[in-house]
Formats: structure tokens, sequence, C-alpha cells
């Protein structure tokens, strides 16, 4: 986002030395000309080049292979693949239905991981008093990181927990994002330091207000508790995630996060060993205790992890998502508070549409950014053509990143539907392969939809001009936002 703010304010201030110089020396509009498109061309050029000049992808910020080289880490990693062979073999319809998508994320060295017993959280007033007591009970271990954390009611009870724990021997390490949690850089992480926890910031910006770097964020939101707990989703460590009346919240926030009690956490134990050693600069001794085994069997859903950013060689979240559209028979429902899917995630809607698939959508209605939501308005008329379901939330702001595919597959996770979530951002969304889950999330879809405005696809095509403009052009810059 920052580049954009950039662009705009270079163009400005290129407007107005052009103005001078007209008053002042120039004579002829064509000689004015010539010096305007000398001037602007270098701020076009940078608009271009980092909405789809930057390959991302192929300069990677780190390599994963210090951790993957880890013979402890090999061993598990074999356990875990034998389960996961077995899961394939005696898993239910959902895993039936969805192997296509099992094999693309174990290509990915994600593995399908049985017998985990996973609890669906909606908001922070579900999510955190369950936190606060896991990581009240850690034995071992406490590994958290977060892309917002706020110095707020519930960031400060969450501290005091992580510095008890740090007091009792309990290894407590930290990770924050140095953009998205900004407001915790300092006095808040030196508390944390001098209370025993290790903390650390994920890609470090030494000036906030002209970061370079606010492409490559770590959006991700994890918490692994002694190895066999974890914590993965859309919510934040902020008062503003919590719905309760001493909070005075002007807006109802809306959002969805997943408890996994076994297996399953293992992955999310790796993503934050990798982003470990990045931060902090280690090289971590990995134990037996960072890994639950698959002797832990605690409850009966399969899991899988779909992680992706800069670091990684394709985008597996993208190519996830759009594996469990093309698998769909009859139904899927998308939530996502920032819908800019491109071109391959529309050609991959329409065709599920065309198929026969019903497809809805749950989006807000007012964004907490108005050039975002604009664009993302850009894209309904192609999938209402298609004959998708729209509906714009109107109870508050719905910021859940969630899909559900024909009751059989639910995902919960950090990604939002958009080029930042797919390319730029660190992400990992959690697929469960599990029906009574999976009617969960479909369940509160439908719940939440009674709190929303469906739009009427002719009314729509119909909406002035004056009102379609503003979204074709945020669209131009849909790569940036």
């Amino acid at each position: 986002m920052h580049w954009y703010i950039l662009t705009a304010l270079y163009i400005a201030l290129v407007g107005f030395v052009c103005l001078r110089i007209l008053y002042d020396t120039v004579s002829t509009s064509k000689t004015f000309g010539y010096l305007l498109i000398a001037i602007l061309l270098p701020g076009l050029g940078m608009i271009i080049y980092f909405a789809v000049g930057a390959n991302y992808r192929k300069n990677k910020l780190y390599s994963k292979k210090i951790v993957r080289d880890n013979t402890l880490l090999e061993e598990i990693l074999k356990k875990i693949r034998m389960e996961s062979k077995e899961a394939w073999d005696t898993g239910g319809t959902e895993v039936k239905t969805h192997k296509k998508l099992a094999r693309l994320l174990v290509n990915d060295n994600s593995p399908l991981s049985g017998h985990n017993d996973v609890k669906l959280l909606l908001n922070g007033e579900e999510k955190f008093p369950l936190v606060l007591e896991a990581l009240r009970a850690a034995k071992h271990h406490i590994h958290i990181e977060y892309y917002i954390y706020e110095d707020d009611v519930i960031g400060n009870q969450v501290k005091d927990v992580l510095i008890q724990k740090a007091a009792e021997g309990v290894k407590v390490r930290f990770i924050y994002d140095d953009f998205g949690s900004r407001s915790i850089r300092h006095k808040f992480v030196d508390e944390l330091r001098v209370g025993g926890v290790e903390a650390y910031p994920f890609y470090k910006i030494f000036f906030v207000a002209l970061s370079n770097r606010t492409n490559y964020r770590n959006h991700r939101k994890i918490i692994v508790i002694d190895g066999c707990t974890g914590f993965v989703g859309g919510i934040n460590v902020s008062d503003r995630y919590i719905n309760k009346p001493e909070n005075d919240n002007p807006v109802f926030w809306r959002d969805t996060h997943l408890r996994i009690n076994g297996p399953g956490v293992f992955y999310l134990q790796y993503l934050f060993i990798c982003d470990w050693n990045f931060s902090a600069g280690q090289h971590l001794k990995l134990e037996k205790d960072f890994f639950c085994t698959t002797d832990n069997k605690k409850g009966k859903a399969m899991v899988q992890l779909a992680a992706s950013g800069p670091d990684s060689s394709t985008p597996t979240i993208m190519f996830s998502l759009m594996e469990v559209i093309g698998l769909a028979e009859e139904e899927i429902l998308i939530t996502s508070p920032y819908f800019i899917p491109g071109e391959s995630m529309m050609d991959a809607i329409c065709m599920a549409l065309l198929s026969g698939v019903k497809v809805k959508l749950l989006v807000p209605d007012k964004s907490d950014s108005a050039v975002v939501n604009a664009a993302a308005r850009s894209y309904y008329g192609t999938i209402l053509d298609c004959g998708a379901e729209i509906y714009l939330y109107q109870k508050g702001f719905v910021h859940a990143k969630t899909m559900v595919a024909d009751s059989k597959l639910a995902i919960i996770g950090s990604a939002n539907m958009d080029h930042r979530s797919f390319e730029l951002n660190f992400e990992v969304n959690a697929m469960v392969y599990d029906t009574e889950i999976a009617t969960q999330l479909r369940d509160a879809f439908y719940n939440d939809i009674k709190d929303a405005k469906k739009i009427n696809p002719k009314t729509w095509k119909k909406r002035p001009l004056f009102k379609q403009l503003p979204e074709k052009f945020a669209r131009l810059f849909s790569p940036l936002l």
C-alpha cells in the first residue's frame, strides 16, 4: 500500500513543479508538454514495475533448507508421512473427494494428519479465553507469531501470561510483524524481553513512515503450545476483535479462528521455526518436544496446512483454493474481507458456476479501505453474470477468511483472496477434511448472511457510471492493494 501512497505523492509533487515551471519560464504549451512527459515517465514506470514487473517469488527472502536438513525433523516427517498414507487409505469421503488437493499440499511438504481434535472459534470472544487457558497450561514451550499485536487490554493480558510462563521456566518465543505490530515495537517488547520472553520482529523496519518493506509482511497468526496445541486463523491480538460491551467497539468485528490439538500442529511448528530462524538470526536446535507425535491421537478430524509467501516456489495457497473450487460438486461458500481475486481465480469461480456449482460470496458492505472496497466491487459484475450470489455484510466488518466446499471441507486461515496474500505476504490456511467442522462453518456462513444484503444482479448492472468509474480505476491498482 505504501507504494500507492508514495506514487500519488510523487505525481502531486511533479504536478506542482511543472506548474511552477510553466508560470516562471515556459512560454509554449509544447515545451511544457515535453517537460511534463519527461518528469511523469519515471512515476508511471514505478507504478508499472511494482504492479507487474517485480518477480517477488524468484527473489526469495530466506531459505528453509536450514530446517529441512535437520535429522530429527526428517525422522518426525517420515513418521507423519506414514500416517498420511494411512489417512489416505482409511479416510472418509472428505479426503477421498479431495485427494488431488491433499497430494498438492503433500508435494509442498505439508503432511495430511489424522486424529486431530479441532474446534471452530467465532470472533475474539470465543478465541481468547481458550488461548489464555492453553497458554497458562504450557509446560515446555510457547511459540507465538502475529501480524497485528496491539498494546491494549487483551494484548497486555497475553503479555502477562507469557512473562509468567517464562518465569516458570517455559521457553517463550515471540515473533511480531514490525509493520502490523508497530504499536508495540519499543516499550511493550522491552517489557517482554525483560520478563524472559525472546521477542524478535519479522523483517525489521527502521523508518515505518518511509518503509520500503511493507510488501514482505508476515500476515500469519500462529500459536503453538508444547507442540500439540495450535491456533491459526484470521484473528489478530487486538481488542477490536472482541465484541463485548465493555470494549465499546464502534464496529462489530466478525472473524474466524481455529484451535487444533494433535499431529496437525506439526506444520504450524515447522512454519514457526522457519520464521524464527529468519527473524532471530538463530539456528534453533530442534527437540522432540517441539513436535506432537502421531501417538497423541485426540480426535477424528484430518488436517492439512497450506502456506506460501515470497519464499515458496509456487503460490501454494492460490493453487489450493483453485483446486478446491475445481473439485466442488454442489456448493462453495466464500467469506473474504478483501476480494480482489485476479483473472485466474475469477475464471475458476466462473467455471464452477457454469458447471452447476452454487457459489455464494460474503464480503463487507463497507471496508476499512475505500480503495480496496472499490477495486473489489469491480469484480462483482463478472461472477454475478455467471450466477454467483453476493452478500454485503451489514452488521459490522467481516474480516474472516474462510471457504466451505460441499459441507466436507472447511478452510480457515490468514490469507485474503487477493494478490497481496497470494504473492507478497507470508500466509497460512488450515484445511480441515471433516464433515462436522465443515457443517459448523457452513451454518456460521448462513447465519452471517442473515445480517447481509444480497446484491440484485439486474440492479447492480444498471448502476450509474459515476459509481462504476472509480471502481474500474481502482482495479488498475489491484496488484498494489
